[in-house]
């Protein structure tokens, strides 16, 4: 199996895992029932933008990008599967926090508000966003970049799909027990549901912003740790279903 085809079989098997659970829970059956008709768009037309769209044009127009503007230096980058895991997975993962926080600023909030409208933590509503907020996104450049440069991509591919399937199960209610040795190991330093749970919710704000790792909250002051999920989340919101997709802000 190639290493494109696992990474694909990585990300879809967790989501159509965690989906799975998801309608045979009984509290996740009662999310999906009470969700609106507006959300279930929403949440259908960002998870093909960012599991369809997204990759096509990474395949061609950002690729085409670097092709012109640096020709002579595709694979030339020599760097061993294991380095190249840790630049995605940790390096990137660094750029990405700075990139959310600047998401949460006065001057990007708008285009980022309506991944916040969501009021359960919910597989579906993991790529819910105004259509074109994954343009200012860096993954969407940094990746490309990348795996254009790399002589050797399958550290680097390994890394951005275990990225992305934790970025599913983050967003999902499928929560590790507190008591349990699974907790007490991962919750030292990778990002929990738990955790980006209260960077969705109204009671604390301005925290959280990481992706995989914590010590990059940690490290700048932005960590909120409770062992309690938050009562409420999600932010009111009074754009329209249009507003939402194309032009949010009001």
């Amino acid at each position: 199996m190639g290493i494109q085809n696992f990474s694909q079989l990585l990300i879809f098997g967790t989501f159509i895992g965690l989906v799975g659970w998801t309608i045979t829970n009984q509290i996740g059956r009662t999310q999906l029932k009470v969700k609106s008709h507006e959300d279930w768009l929403l949440d259908g037309i960002g998870l093909t933008i960012q599991g369809i769209l997204i990759p096509l044009l990474q395949a061609t127009l950002v690729y085409w990008l670097y092709q012109h503007l640096l020709p002579t230096q595709q694979g030339y980058l020599k760097v061993s599967l294991i380095p190249a895991f840790l630049i995605s997975f940790v390096v990137v993962d660094y750029l990405y926090y700075w990139n959310h926080r600047l998401l949460h600023t006065k001057l990007l909030w708008k285009v980022h508000q309506v991944h916040h409208t969501v009021t359960q933590m919910d597989v579906l509503g993991t790529s819910r966003n105004t259509l074109w907020t994954s343009l200012l996104i860096v993954y969407l450049w940094i990746h490309t970049l990348l795996l254009y440069l790399l002589a050797d991509p399958t550290g680097y591919l390994l890394g951005v799909s275990l990225t992305s399937a934790l970025d599913l199960w983050r967003h999902s209610s499928l929560m590790i027990p507190v008591n349990t040795r699974q907790y007490q190991f991962l919750s030292t330093w990778l990002i929990l549901p738990q955790d980006h749970a209260w960077h969705h919710c109204r009671e604390v704000h301005n925290s959280n912003y990481g992706a995989n790792l914590k010590v990059w909250d940690k490290l700048h002051g932005t960590y909120y740790e409770s062992k309690n999920l938050p009562s409420i989340i999600g932010i009111p919101s009074s754009l329209n279903f249009f507003q939402k997709l194309l032009f949010p802000f009001s």
